[in-house]
């Protein structure tokens, strides 16, 4: 490839399209006491980034403790705390607190406070956003969003539960 080839490569693309999520905007997702908005599923970038914010009700437990295989995750605390649970270990995140979690390490996260807690996560790539959509679906279509739902749903998006730590 000539160095001229891999400008024209490298080249932004002819009337690329800005996305501008306002308040307000995005899809709704409702978790139970979760609510999640996303404002980036991934199809604005080429699915490698997809960005969602959270408000976890006080007293919300999040999901069984999990790994991902394919992405990363990304959670930045707005405001309230959030405790992770990364193996053994318990982190309080509060605001301007970010917690990134690579690939293959097993977590999950919770408000255990009298607060809400409000997050700003990031998928790279995009993968899990329809984990979130199928889980919506569940409950939606009437049925309990069993452990086993969880898992079922978890397994379509390169995900499994950290069954050694349950």
């Amino acid at each position: 490839m000539s160095m001229t080839e891999a400008a024209e490569a490298n080249a932004p693309q002819a009337d690329p399209v800005v996305s501008v999520v306002g308040p307000g905007e995005g899809e709704t997702i409702v978790l139970g006491t979760t609510h999640m908005r996303v404002l980036e599923d991934g199809s604005h970038t080429g699915h490698r980034l997809a960005i969602a914010e959270s408000v976890l009700a006080p007293h919300t437990q999040g999901p069984p403790q999990h790994r991902h295989t394919q992405h990363d995750e990304g959670f930045y605390i707005l405001s309230g705390t959030v405790r992770f649970t990364v193996g053994d270990e318990d982190h309080d995140a509060t605001a301007g607190t970010l917690v990134m979690v690579p690939p293959g390490t097993p977590h999950t996260f919770a408000n255990l406070t009298d607060q809400p807690a409000v997050m700003l996560s990031t998928f790279t790539p995009d993968l899990y956003v329809q984990y979130f959509r199928d889980l919506q679906e569940v409950l939606v279509g009437g049925r309990p969003l069993t452990p086993q739902a969880n898992i079922d749903a978890m397994s379509r998006y390169a995900t499994e539960p950290a069954t050694d730590l349950a």
